[in-house]
């Protein structure tokens, strides 16, 4: 079979984990895998990946960033300047830094780049990137190349939807949809729990409780009705549905959310001072 790239450009992955490799395994789809290196902390962790992916794997960071016109940075919030600092020197004038560090805001990066000039983006992924559903928020610095950024995005689009968004509100992006996920994987599972609980197989409660989220969230973006005139559409008056919210009500469900979506921005936000 030969490989019919959509996009002709040189990318480079620094740290190929959970979040970096589900975007990089996504973009193959779009890029030549050849075209595409990545290194890690430890080699192994690197060719492991591209043994998997076909991708180049490199022993070294400054190495991986040659040529590279996109160079993500998939490292954790307490490394990136570290890695920042080493492949400075290393990097092509042309190139693109694209970090997804939480709270690393793009005036930091500039600071540790001593530069205004090169395009710096910043984006928030979530985990559903790995099987190509993600939600992801992209912001640019003042210096973005409008064609980069444009570029960049569907790079992105390869492992779901991507919106641009100003960096002011990355935090609340972080919380939402960064760790959103967890708060659904939680609910998924006290839902299959009540199933379990009542009668059905453990492996069926799952398909059911995680098939009605799936199902549900697909109806509130493909219909673009509220979310409370949907509920409200399978409440029958004195009926099983509005005897569940009202338990659910009774136990300060939406209070809950909003309470651990505000924990996780705090959290965010605290990040982004250190």
């Amino acid at each position: 079979m030969i490989f019919m790239s959509t996009l002709d450009v040189n990318i480079a992955c620094i740290g190929c984990g959970v979040m970096g490799g589900a975007l990089i395994r996504a973009m193959t789809a779009i890029v030549d895998p050849k075209k595409i290196t990545v290194s890690a902390k430890h080699f192994d962790e690197a060719k492991a990946f591209s043994d998997e992916t076909k991708c180049n794997a490199v022993v070294s960071n400054t190495e991986a960033v040659k040529g590279a016109k996109y160079v993500f940075i998939a490292v954790k919030p307490a490394f990136v300047e570290d890695v920042l600092r080493e492949i400075e020197p290393a990097l092509p004038d042309d190139a693109a830094v694209i970090s997804m560090a939480a709270g690393v805001k793009l005036e930091t990066i500039e600071g540790i780049l001593l530069t205004r000039k090169r395009t710096l983006i910043r984006i928030m992924p979530n985990m559903p990137a790995a099987v190509g559903q993600a939600m992801i928020a992209l912001s640019a610095n003042s210096a973005a190349d409008k064609k980069d950024v444009a570029e960049a995005k569907t790079l992105l689009e390869a492992a779901g939807k991507v919106e641009i968004v100003d960096e002011k509100l990355m935090d609340c992006v972080t919380a939402v949809s960064g760790s959103g996920p967890a708060f659904v994987f939680m609910f998924i599972e006290a839902m299959a729990d009540a199933a379990v609980k009542l009668g059905m197989p453990r492996a069926q409660a799952y398909i059911y409780a995680a098939q009605t989220l799936k199902g549900s969230a697909e109806m509130a973006l493909k219909t673009g009705k509220h979310p409370g005139a949907l509920k409200d559409g399978i409440c029958s008056p004195a009926g099983t549905t509005i005897e569940g919210v009202a338990a659910l009500e009774r136990n300060n469900f939406r209070n809950s959310v909003i309470q651990a979506v505000t924990a996780a921005y705090n959290r965010s936000v605290e990040l982004g001072k250190k």
